[in-house]
């Protein structure tokens, strides 16, 4: 299935490897991703200077990193045909995945669920990425069983800034690709809603706090939260509840829209 090849100048869908649990769940949901984009799934270790020894000659560096071969590992078990390649790097995991997200088209990791429902909800890696990334990031939560959070629905707002277009045609891609309610949440001031007042839509509506329950196999929660780059500024602090019109949000799953 897999091939070991060359990064070269193909486009890549890049996932952050730590052997944790949640950095092996993303790499299973980035398959999709590269095979949607036909792009290198692109496997990196970060390791700090701190931790790192030379070992063997570059080469056969990869061959003896576990974390790099479980996930590895992961990806084949998925079993759908993608280009593979691993790499280990030496740096801290932000600064190496920020300046891999320069030529990569998605950046993804893993993070664990928030166990309580105050403080800060994602990582000092995640809340770098989404802040300072220069491609589009996706941050995959893990729940405490150590199951991936993607059996709900793909959720995304509707709203008047400029790139909102862009966002929501990612969501709906998201939904194609998983096969997923996509729930758009209207607070345009234009909305189409409104021109068509005849046509029965289904609405959320924001600020309600709502839960939803859709048709199929999901347990009514918000799988995937899929956002513009307007909102990283308040990622990294943002706590729970919080007012944003994405119920849950972001203790589900986020794929942030960035314009390369």
């Amino acid at each position: 299935m897999d091939a070991i090849a060359p990064y070269g100048e193909r486009k890549s869908v890049v996932v952050g490897i730590d052997g944790s649990r949640a950095s092996l769940n993303a790499a299973r949901w980035a398959v999709a991703e590269a095979i949607q984009r036909d792009a290198v799934l692109r496997l990196v270790h970060a390791v700090p200077a701190s931790e790192f020894s030379p070992g063997p000659p570059d080469r056969h560096v990869c061959n003896a990193d576990a974390a790099l071969l479980d996930a590895r590992d992961e990806v084949k078990d998925v079993g759908n045909s993608v280009c593979l390649e691993l790499t280990r790097k030496v740096g801290d995991p932000d600064k190496v995945l920020i300046a891999e997200s320069c030529s990569a088209d998605l950046i993804c990791i893993g993070e664990p669920a928030p166990r309580i429902p105050t403080g800060k909800l994602f990582g000092s890696t995640a809340a770098a990425l989404l802040e300072r990334a220069h491609c589009p990031v996706a941050i995959m939560r893990t729940g405490a069983d150590g199951a991936l959070r993607d059996g709900g629905v793909v959720s995304v707002v509707l709203d008047d800034q400029p790139d909102n277009d862009a966002v929501v045609h990612l969501a709906m891609q998201e939904g194609r690709l998983r096969n997923a309610t996509v729930r758009q949440i209207d607070r345009r001031l234009k909305s189409w809603i409104r021109r068509y007042p005849d046509v029965h839509v289904e609405i959320t509506a924001a600020g309600t706090g709502r839960q939803y329950r859709s048709a199929g196999n999901d347990d009514g929660g918000v799988q995937l939260a899929v956002v513009s780059d307007s909102d990283a500024d308040d990622m990294a602090t943002l706590g729970m509840p919080n007012c944003h019109p994405i119920v849950g949000y972001p203790d589900s799953s986020v794929l942030m829209y960035r314009k390369r």
